[in-house]
């Protein structure tokens, strides 16, 4: 079975929504900017309810600022 891995966009949506900052991402979701940090380098994987949060601030579904790349495609 392949493993799988949670990468994300967040980085770069920060920077495509007025260079939001760590912080003031942090602030907008409820969690502390080393929170967001991690994130970002995929050394913390969000809760649902966080995933669901920071795609709500950027505008966006939770698969299109976390990807899921485990090996097997959608269409079979």
């Amino acid at each position: 079975m392949p493993k799988s891995e949670v990468t994300n966009s967040v980085r770069r949506l920060r920077f495509e929504h007025g260079e939001m900052t760590q912080q003031e991402l942090a602030e907008r979701v409820g969690v502390t900017r080393q929170t967001i940090i991690a994130i970002e380098a995929g050394k913390y994987m969000p809760s649902l309810p966080l995933a669901f949060k920071l795609a709500r601030v950027f505008g966006l579904g939770v698969e299109e600022v976390f990807q899921l790349e485990d090996g097997y495609r959608k269409d079979g």
